[in-house]
């Protein structure tokens, strides 16, 4: 039998799903806004912030693994995490200033913006302020 390598090709490789986004030309493994409130409510309730988290979550279309909050006493402010199938989401209030900064971390097909409006509404701050980073870019 004969054989000539060179006559064979091999077929691409199936792309594999690492879930990296591809935006602006630019290619990375997700997008981390970070959201800085101002002048913002709500901020010492376990339960509004939780109810927060998880309808900003389902907005940006990720899927919730894990919610863990956690109060402070000596100044009622709250930290917690949403654990998601596409990173994650934190916040931190420090409800004597006014103050929470939420960090929205997504890979994939999730659009992290979409969850801005939902907390918003939410908290009512003052202020909003939201910086995007892109992470894992692709040089």
């Amino acid at each position: 039998m004969k054989s000539n390598v060179s006559e064979y090709q091999r077929p691409e490789p199936a792309p594999v799903n690492d879930y990296f986004q591809r935006r602006d030309g630019a290619q990375f493994a997700g997008t981390h806004l970070l959201i800085d409130l101002w002048g913002a409510a709500n901020l010492t309730c376990e339960t509004a912030i939780e109810a927060a988290l998880r309808d900003a979550a389902a907005a940006a279309g990720a899927t919730i693994l894990a919610v863990h909050l956690q109060r402070f006493a000596e100044n009622g402010g709250i930290s917690g995490v949403l654990v998601l199938a596409e990173s994650h989401m934190s916040i931190h209030t420090w409800p004597e200033r006014g103050f929470a900064a939420i960090d929205i971390f997504m890979c994939g097909g999730c659009d992290p913006y979409a969850a801005v409006p939902v907390l918003e509404r939410a908290f009512e701050p003052e202020t909003l302020e939201v910086n995007e980073q892109r992470r894992g870019l692709v040089r």
